[in-house]
């Protein structure tokens, strides 16, 4: 298997491209966009709204933790998960300084 080559990113390139990465799934898309509709839930509400099992969803939800997308607490025994507003800044300024950098460039590519 071949070696990913990570370390010959900055830190701030692998951190986008491990969020980015999370978004590459639409059940993960899907959970984001409920998390913004509802503040913060737990797995099993999560599991009445998506068409997938419970494990499924707590392997996605893990999958989004580990990107820094969300954070969950423990509430009683169950963990209580939210949107990481740090993380969706982050994705914002990125995309905010890519957009702007390609407006000033002359567009002459292609």
């Amino acid at each position: 298997m071949g070696a990913t080559k990570t370390e010959h990113f900055t830190d701030k390139q692998n951190a986008m491209a491990t969020m980015l990465k999370a978004f590459g799934h639409p059940a993960r898309v899907a959970i984001m966009e409920y998390l913004m509709n509802v503040d913060a839930c737990i797995c099993g509400d999560i599991v009445n709204e998506l068409p997938l099992a419970q494990p499924t969803v707590s392997q996605h939800l893990k999958e989004l933790k580990h990107a820094g997308l969300i954070k969950g607490s423990i509430e009683g025994n169950a963990i209580c998960y939210c949107i990481d507003e740090r993380a969706i800044d982050l994705l914002q300024s990125y995309f905010t300084n890519l957009a702007n950098n390609l407006n000033h460039k002359n567009n002459s590519c292609c």
